[in-house]
This record gives structure tokens, C-alpha cells and sequence, in this order.
């Protein structure tokens, strides 16, 4: 995404809403708490996440090359969900605390993987990048050996390794290693936890990282290893040449825990050249960081006419600290740990298809305690405020109770939740690009839409119905003054004829099947055919447009149904069309419309 090409070389710090949390091995097993640090009590430190609530979780997992991961197990406390094809989980009314909620990913082949947010009302939005289990180097108990990667991170081992049940280990041990470096673009997508820690005086703090190592063991059988009581280990971290000027020569070591999600200080690494050096006693994922104390902010963004943006990049970049980022939920609210006392400089980005200047920015700040603040988005020439509402059934024409719509537009995938049969998405769109596409997936009956391309009707754009049917590859789909609808699946005929004799353009026919009447007759402008047309007069020969009175009932006069074409593909691909408006019959009443229609083409 541009706008993310902006934070390439920023300091990542907590990431407001969007931020991912990625943990490599459990610190579930009490052997291995044994051999953590002894000042940080985490049974203390929890009493800072607040009372419990309910929340709702919407995700997507991906692996590092933004491919959707489908099985994964999800948990939420004690809330559990699997991934779909999508790498979408849809998880409601978990319950997590006012200040923090914890989501943990697991699946066989990739590294645990889990994230952190402060929770806000409506749908918490997360994304989870999970890395996979290739093993670095090979050692053997008994030995000593250093696992290197490319890149010169790496870890000295003296050969001493217990067992999850604390016995010693004896056999080969496969060393997993990740080095996650600040400056990448995908790192808050990979890294564990928000940056949220308990300082070696069980304080508060946020994390500023110069650098993370995840380090993981196995046995010969697969089993998890971890360094014998009394053994330790060197790691060195390198640093990027961006990120020097700000280096310490000292700075603490965290490792992150996995059973309660957050970063525990233990122990400090000393510059050496271009790396951190320092030594642990036990595996985790590892983290240089400096320390900075913090408080929790929520932004609710809108626009001029009061209605709350979802979908929009907040960024909050600090002088100090660097730069966060965030995507706003339906309610137009994004939370996440900040700096305190900063002035902080806010900006406000939409999709990379519009570019990568900002739309909108103030400072903010400094904040001293938790809060809240709302935003203005101010109207634009560039920029259009759009919302887009529909129905979403299931195949036997029930409204979906759990599923969720995937709104793409430009480059990118928005995802939003259904639980009634309805939904709304409002967002900001640039006027260089007035086309987006749908996809609904139900998530209980793992039944699923096609992916169906429509053209903005500025401000309201209502799609209409759409059912999700695994086996269903072509439809028609009207409702008129909202009674119930028509939807046909079968027998439907679509024929593109370039050039004709009898009409003074190219014509598009496409027949309903008998039982269930439906004719649409069209004359095009000449190829790629897409665009926006007005209704076809018959009588008209010069005229182009779209025509649907046949079996309807509409009549020529006063007629304003507008028709997208937004798509005309080749034989055997799809044709989309989405139409709306108002008009008359033959009696002179008046009547709405809307519809779509999504049929391969055959001619």
C-alpha cells in the first residue's frame, strides 16, 4: 500500500488497531517460567487490563506472502474459532478486558502466532501474519554450535536442553529462527503482542524496537525444547543502518510471553558494531527495546455530515517514538497505546488506488491520561464519502446470522461483519476509481457468494440481495419497493452481439428461464462496453441504454433506473450489472428497483 511506504523506515511502536501480535514458543510450561526473570510479577501485572468485557473479533490470517491460511485455531480467552478458505475468523462476544485483548493463532507448520489491542466497541479488526517453521541449523545435545541467518543474526548454544516436562534432553535438535527487523514493512504484521511490557519494576511501558529474534527448539520427535536450568545462550540482533543514530550502546532485553501476551524485561544487550549482543536463559521471542511510559488513546474519525468512517489509515507519528498506525472498525474508532506527554502529529490516509498524500492532518496532544478524541474529515474535491448497504441470505433465502462481506477496492480487501442480514460500509473513496466488487461468505454454513464487481451510486450505493450458494455460478437478482425478490439460477442465456444489422450499436441480451420471467435487452457504446447507462427508449434508434420492461411492467416515461456495466467479459466470463432508481408503470405509479446480475456470457 503507498501510504504504508511512508512508515518503511519509521520505528515501529504499538500499532493502534491494526497492529498484529506474532509469538514463537510457549512460556506456558512452568519449567520454563522457572528460568524467567523474577522481578516482573505478571499476576500483578494484569491488574492494569481492567474489569472484563465482551467484545467482537473479526480477522484474517495470511501467510508472509499474503495468501490466506484456512484451519487455523483461534483463541480469545476461552472463546475458539477456525480460519476459513479466506483466512477469515469470525469470533463474538469474547471476553477480554478494558484494556487489553489477547488473540492467539495456531496451526502445524508455522510458528504460534497470537495479537494484542486495546479493545473498542463494535467489531475489533485483526490481521495476522504467521511465519513458518524452517528450521535454521541443526545441532545436537552435547554440542556447542552457532545458528546463523543471511542477515548475521544469530545464536551461540552451549548443547544443555530440557525436555516440557523438565528432563534433560539427549538427540538432535532442529534450531527454527526468525529475525524481524523494524524498517520492514511487514514486521507489524509478524511481530508478538502490541509493544505493551512490564518493565523490570512491574511498571507499565511501551516499547520502541530496534530489533526482534525468535528462536525456537525441537527434538527429534517435534517436541518443543528449551535450555537446561543453569545453561544460557548468546544472541546477537543486528541493527539497520537507518536505525543507528538511535541505538544505544546498552539497551534492555524483553522476551515476550505467550500465556498472558505481553513483553517482560529481562537482562540488557550492548552494542557491538552493528548488533546488539546480550544472553538469555531461556526461548521466547526476543526484542531490543527502549522503553517509554504511555496511555491509552482512542480516535473516532467522521465525516462533515456526522457519519463514522471504517476502513480509514490513522497514522500518529512522534518525534521521539516514531510512527503507529491503525484502521478505523464500523464505528470509525481505532484505540491503541501512545506516548505520554508527546505532541503527537496525526494524519489520515485512504486507499493506495487514490495515492499516497494524506487526506487530512492536525497534531494531537500531549495526553497525560487515557482518552478519547474525534476527528473531522473535511469534504474534498478528490475524495467522495460513500456508503454501501445490502442483504445478505443464506441459499434457502434466510438472512445470514454470522458471515461477513468483503468489500475490495483498488488493491485493497475490507472486511466487515454480518449478524442480521444486513450490512453497511461506509468509507472515502478518491474520484479517480468509482468501482468496487463484493464477496459474502456465511460463515456458519460455510457457504459463499461469487466475487461480484459494482459501480458506486453516490452517496448511497444498496446492492441489493445477495445469497451466498456454493453452487450457484450465475444469477439474476431484483427486488422492487423492497418486497420480496426475484432470484433466478438457471437457464440463463446472455448473448453479446458486436455488431448488428437492426441495431445502431453493439446489443446484449440476456433471458431468464421460463418459469421465472426476465428479459434484458441493451445497446452499448462501442468496446470495452463498461460504463453507466440510462434506460433504452424502444422507439429510440439512436439511442443506447438498458431496457427491462418486458415481464416488469415499466414503462418508458418517467423512468429513472440507471444501469452499471461493470463487466463484459469474454465467452464464458462474467458479465456484472447492477441497476437502480425510480420509475413508472403503465398506470402511472411509481416504483423503486434494484438489482444485480452476475452471468456467464455464452455468445
Amino acid at each position: 500500500m503507498k501510504s504504508f511506504q511512508l512508515l518503511r523506515k519509521s520505528i515501529s511502536l504499538v500499532l493502534v488497531s491494526m497492529l498484529l501480535v506474532l509469538s514463537c514458543n510457549d512460556d506456558d510450561s512452568a519449567v520454563f517460567v522457572n528460568n524467567q526473570n523474577d522481578g516482573p510479577d505478571p499476576t500483578e501485572f494484569i491488574l492494569n487490563f481492567g474489569n472484563e468485557i465482551n467484545r467482537d473479533f473479526l480477522g484474517t490470517v495470511v501467510d508472509t506472502n499474503n495468501n490466506p491460511i484456512d484451519n487455523v485455531m483461534i483463541t480469545i480467552g476461552s472463546s475458539v474459532a477456525m480460519t476459513d478458505s479466506n483466512g477469515v475468523f469470525v469470533i463474538n462476544d469474547a471476553t477480554v478486558n478494558q484494556r487489553f485483548g489477547y488473540v492467539k493463532a495456531q496451526k502445524t507448520g508455522y510458528i504460534h502466532a497470537s495479537r494484542a489491542v486495546v479493545p473498542s466497541t463494535g467489531t475489533n479488526k485483526v490481521r495476522i501474519m504467521m511465519l513458518p517453521e524452517v528450521v535454521a541449523g541443526t545441532t545436537s545435545s552435547g554440542s556447542q554450535e552457532t545458528i546463523s541467518l543471511a542477515n548475521g543474526a544469530s545464536v551461540a548454544l552451549e548443547g544443555n536442553y530440557i525436555n516440557p516436562d523438565g528432563t534433560s534432553y539427549s538427540g538432535n535438535v532442529n534450531v527454527i529462527m526468525h529475525h524481524l527487523d523494524p524498517v520492514d514493512e511487514d514486521m507489524p504484521d509478524q511481530m508478538p503482542g502490541m509493544l505493551y511490557a512490564a518493565n523490570a519494576q512491574n511498571e507499565e511501558r511501551m516499547l520502541q524496537t530496534l530489533g526482534m529474534l525468535a528462536v525456537e527448539l525441537r527434538g527429534d520427535g517435534g517436541e518443543d525444547l528449551n535450555l537446561a536450568e543453569g545453561s544460557s545462550a548468546e544472541i546477537r540482533i543486528p541493527v539497520d543502518p537507518s536505525l543507528m543514530s538511535t541505538a544505544p550502546s546498552t539497551i534492555p532485553l524483553w522476551y515476550f510471553d505467550e500465556t498472558n501476551g505481553f513483553w517482560i524485561e529481562e537482562g540488557q544487550a550492548t552494542l557491538v558494531g552493528n548488533e546488539y549482543v546480550g544472553t538469555v536463559a531461556h526461548f521466547s521471542f526476543w526484542n531490543c527495546d527502549i522503553p517509554a511510559e504511555a496511555v491509552n488513546l482512542c480516535i473516532v474519525a467522521s465525516d462533515e455530515e456526522g457519519n463514522e468512517l471504517s476502513n480509514l489509515l490513522i497514522t500518529l507519528t512522534s518525534d521521539t517514538f516514531g510512527t503507529t498506525s491503525g484502521y478505523t472498525n464500523e464505528n470509525g474508532e481505532v484505540c491503541g497505546l501512545v506516548p505520554s506527554g508527546e505532541t503527537l502529529g496525526l494524519n489520515v490516509y485512504i486507499f493506495d488506488v487514490c495515492g499516497s498524500n494524506s487526506i487530512y492532518s492536525e497534531n494531537v496532544g500531549p495526553f497525560n491520561a487515557d482518552s478519547t478524541i474525534t476527528i473531522t474529515v473535511p469534504d474534498n474535491v478528490d475524495i467522495v464519502s460513500e456508503t454501501v448497504v445490502g442483504n445478505f441470505t443464506t441459499c434457502n433465502g434466510d438472512p445470514v446470522t454470522d458471515g461477513y462481506v468483503q468489500l475490495g477496492y483498488g488493491n485493497q480487501t475490507f472486511t466487515d461483519v454480518v449478524s442480521n442480514g444486513e450490512f453497511e460500509i461506509n468509507l472515502i473513496r478518491c474520484t479517480s476509481n468509482n468501482e468496487f466488487s463484493i464477496e459474502a461468505s456465511d460463515f456458519v454454513n460455510l457457504q459463499v457468494t461469487d466475487s461480484i464487481n459494482y459501480t458506486f451510486t453516490t452517496p448511497l450505493t444498496d446492492v441489493g440481495t445477495i445469497s451466498a450458494c456454493n453452487d450457484v455460478t450465475e444469477f439474476i437478482q431484483y427486488t422492487i419497493d423492497n418486497d420480496e425478490g426475484l432470484f433466478i439460477v438457471d437457464d440463463i442465456t446472455a448473448t453479446l452481439s458486436p455488431s448488428s444489422p437492426n441495431t445502431n450499436g453493439p446489443s446484449l441480451n440476456i433471458f431468464g428461464n421460463q418459469e421465472q420471467c426476465f428479459y434484458l435487452f441493451a445497446i452499448l457504446n462501442d468496446a470495452p462496453y463498461v460504463g453507466e447507462y440510462g434506460y433504452l427508449m424502444w422507439n429510440d434508434q439512436n439511442a443506447v441504454g438498458f431496457n427491462i420492461s418486458e415481464c416488469n411492467n415499466i414503462n418508458d416515461d418517467n423512468n429513472g433506473i440507471v444501469f452499471n456495466l461493470t463487466a463484459l467479459g469474454d465467452v464464458g466470463e462474467y458479465i456484472d450489472i447492477n441497476f437502480s432508481g425510480t420509475y413508472e408503470d403503465f398506470n402511472g405509479d411509481t416504483h423503486t428497483i434494484s438489482g444485480v446480475a452476475h452471468v456467464l456470457r455464452d455468445e
